[in-house]
């Protein structure tokens, strides 16, 4: 498929996917219609890359469809002066827009794999470091950051990541709230994060952030 395709793709995207569903953000849809996002999904899956879904790019792991991502980075307001911690670098995608929108980026993938891809799609972005290490530990060594946005749907977010923000910072995730994916925007204020859902979207399953089962008898 030829890039002029692509570029058409990506428009459709920004137009039928994102303006129609209150991401008003004008610097985020400048970033979105700016990143390639085929360059970040394997070649066998590059014609699904704008496909209103999740891209599988291995390793069990997909994309979050174009929307989910547009509609949390709407809420989140990231300034051009912000720390941001990414979890769940995956192969880049997330992290190279929101490397249009601050000049600190910190990028955390727990799969080896994943995290090699991400760091050599991400060579040219100065802004962005990709780390590897376990997603609900988030990246203390850098913190605290302004926002923090989970790449994926999470059963839980758990107090080593609220730690990590900085006073009246801003978290940005999908919850799965009763079999529900819900995109919610959490604001902290003290050491605890109020948590408030503004919309039912899908979004791709993010490991490391499984509730422990209890055992009944």
């Amino acid at each position: 498929m030829g890039q002029e395709n692509f570029k058409e793709m990506r428009k459709a995207m920004v137009v039928s996917q994102l303006r129609t569903t209150e991401v008003s953000d004008p610097r985020v849809i400048a970033a979105m219609s700016h990143i390639a996002r085929e360059d970040f999904v394997p070649a066998t899956h590059r014609s699904f890359a704008y496909a209103d879904r999740g891209v599988q790019i291995g390793e069990g792991r997909s994309l979050n469809p174009p929307l989910t991502t547009g509609r949390l980075l709407n809420v989140a307001h990231v300034t051009n002066d912000e720390k941001v911690l990414l979890i769940g670098a995956a192969t880049g995608y997330t992290a190279a827009v929101l490397a249009q929108l601050t000049n600190s980026v910190t990028a955390i993938e727990q799969n080896a794999k994943l995290a090699t891809i991400a760091k050599k799609n991400l060579t040219d972005f100065s802004a962005i470091k990709v780390e590897t290490g376990n997603h609900a530990a988030g990246w203390a060594q850098s913190a605290p950051y302004s926002v923090i946005v989970i790449d994926g749907v999470v059963e839980q977010i758990p107090q080593t990541l609220i730690d990590q923000l900085a006073p009246d910072g801003r978290i940005v995730a999908a919850i799965m709230d009763e079999g529900v994916s819900r995109l919610a925007l959490g604001r902290k204020a003290g050491n605890h994060v109020g948590y408030q859902y503004f919309a039912d979207c899908g979004a791709c399953p993010l490991p490391g952030f499984e509730k422990v089962k209890s055992f009944s008898f």
